[in-house]
């Protein structure tokens, strides 16, 4: 069994956080710091245990934020030379990892009046950690310091750095405040993204995706766009990320994007979808059989996805759209699928009793159509 999130942050982080800060600072009041930190903490969810961290540091940091800024920084451990951060932990030489996640909210919290002081706090703690959840409230706060300083540090040596520039300032990020005014018009980050699609690393690549797919979930026609401006002369890194930004809108089924993928025509032949069983109880699963037979002289590109219009409680429907297969159809072929479609209770969705309408879309268009009866 995995270990629950939670555990990141614990007792022993604790401790190494109250020793490296009173390395850092003789006045650092350790024993005050502890106590406060470690007080319920195994009953705490993760975020919980993060907060009740900060709140220690406020406790027992400087009151002058430039000085605890000061304090901070020198408590940090080596910048890290790759990319990976997701097992980093404090150590002896210094914090990082987890232990920084207390640090950046403190910064996030009490360096509004000094943001330059603070943006550069969070420029040496992304290197060990990241900044991304703490940088937004500047974002927000000072658009014009911030955004001018995201464009400097898009040319940073360290990938860490690099990234922030594009995580931070994602309109919705898991886990971090939605930037409604980026959320409503994105341009400022544009030119950002822009510089960094081809970055050296992957790391930093995989964030512009992801934030190009946050944009397209209010902005479709302006990822179409960005798909004919950088999709044309794209190297094999570059077609990926993109492929990965337009994903929220293949599975939409959004046209203009299909047509850049060479997946907008219509299905040119036939399709039928069948379900086995027809009743099912939930726990259980279906099987879908699909069938395509091409009626065309050439190669069709076709995206053949599926959506499940879920029963609710008023009796009405919700379509949820599934991956399926990315298939090239030969001239005259017929193509037999099979996919098996699990029915258990997971904790984002609640399963109703009822009709369960499937629908089989190609190329983002419903193209057949099958049913099931659950029950529960």
């Amino acid at each position: 069994m995995a270990e629950p999130f939670k555990n990141f942050i614990h007792p022993g982080l604790v401790r190494t956080t109250a020793k490296h800060l009173h390395r850092a600072w003789r006045l650092f009041d350790r024993k005050t710091f502890e106590k406060q930190a470690l007080e319920g903490l195994e009953s705490l969810e993760l975020k919980a245990r993060a907060m009740q961290l900060t709140a220690a540091l406020e406790a027992t940091l400087p009151q002058d934020f430039a000085l605890a800024a000061d304090v901070m920084e020198a408590a940090l451990a080596p910048a890290l030379a790759d990319d990976e951060l997701s097992t980093v932990n404090a150590a002896d030489t210094g914090l990082a990892g987890w232990a920084l996640w207390p640090a950046t909210e403190y910064v996030a919290r009490h360096g509004q009046a000094d943001p330059r002081r603070a943006l550069a706090a969070l420029h040496a703690m992304t290197q060990r950690f990241t900044a991304e959840w703490a940088i937004r409230p500047y974002l927000l706060n000072h658009p014009q310091l911030s955004f001018a300083t995201l464009a400097r540090w898009a040319g940073d040596p360290s990938a860490h750095v690099r990234r922030l520039v594009s995580e931070g300032s994602r309109p919705r990020l898991p886990w971090g405040m939605q930037l409604k005014p980026l959320i409503a018009d994105p341009s400022p980050t544009l030119p950002l993204l822009q510089a960094l699609q081809d970055d050296a690393s992957a790391y930093v690549r995989r964030s512009v995706a992801n934030h190009l797919n946050d944009i397209a979930k209010d902005h479709p026609a302006l990822i179409a766009g960005w798909l004919a401006r950088h999709l044309p002369d794209a190297g094999p890194e570059r077609r990926a990320l993109l492929k990965h930004a337009s994903r929220s809108l293949i599975k939409r089924g959004d046209p203009q994007v299909l047509a850049h993928w060479g997946a907008g025509a219509s299905l040119r032949g036939d399709a039928t979808l069948a379900i086995e069983p027809r009743r099912v109880t939930l726990g259980s699963g279906i099987t879908l059989r699909i069938t395509l037979t091409s009626r065309a002289r050439r190669p069709q590109t076709l995206l053949v996805d599926y959506a499940v219009h879920h029963v609710k409680a008023d009796g009405g429907q919700t379509p949820k759209v599934f991956k399926g297969w990315n298939v090239e159809l030969m001239a005259g072929e017929e193509r037999v699928m099979v996919k098996r479609h699990p029915l258990n209770p997971i904790t984002t969705r609640r399963y109703y009793p009822g009709r369960h309408r499937i629908e089989l879309l190609i190329n983002g268009r419903a193209v057949a159509e099958a049913a099931f009866e659950l029950s529960l």
